[in-house]
């Protein structure tokens, strides 16, 4: 009887650690989702101010119309790139990233050249429109790292004992993590000559 008692016991303990891990595995599966969206909702609203700043600077300053239609495209391009939470590889993200890069560039030359227009910079529309970019820039800085938490925080999760056991038998998989461009790690120079 006793023994019939310890192997239910253990049978009980052993699903009950695998309950909980399994739990454990789906929060934070959703967890890396939701933090993934908020990525992605930072950029767009990155994406939607950015056509407000092309308009403003077009009705302000004639300039290098060059300029204005790189920065169209590159908004284009990378609204373009929809990357579901199930398809986080590191190729994806890549191609996510590599886009958003394209468009900093392009609205960084934007705003190079819109210095040199003192009527543009003293509008009141413009300044507003600076100050949320930048609000943006910021949260989008935040959104990536409350990504990255998530990720590590499930990674822990599907590579530690005893739920790594649930992990793989359920089909989880570690997520990548949000990575800065390569060469960011340098400052860029400025040079007012």
């Amino acid at each position: 009887m006793k023994k019939v008692f310890y192997s239910l016991a253990i049978l009980m303990s052993t699903l009950f650690l695998q309950s909980c891990s399994y739990n454990t595995l789906v929060s934070g599966d959703e967890g890396v989702k939701k933090a993934w969206a908020d990525v992605e909702a930072s950029y767009q609203r990155r994406a939607d101010l950015i056509g407000n700043l092309v308009e403003t600077v077009k009705g302000e300053a004639k300039f290098e119309k060059e300029t204005l239609t790189a920065v169209i495209e590159a908004r284009a391009k990378a609204t373009s790139i929809q990357l579901k939470t199930d398809d986080l590889t590191p190729e994806n993200i890549a191609k996510f990233q590599q886009a958003q890069s394209q468009l900093s560039g392009a609205l960084s030359r934007l705003l190079v050249v819109a210095e040199q227009y003192p009527n543009l910079k003293a509008t009141q529309a413009f300044e507003n429109l600076m100050n949320e970019l930048e609000r943006t820039e910021n949260r989008i800085n935040i959104a990536r790292r409350d990504y990255n938490a998530a990720v590590q925080d499930y990674n822990t999760h599907v590579r530690s004992f005893p739920s790594n056991l649930i992990a793989k038998m359920f089909g989880f998989k570690t997520h990548e993590p949000f990575k800065a461009d390569p060469g960011s790690e340098k400052a860029p120079k400025v040079n007012f000559d």
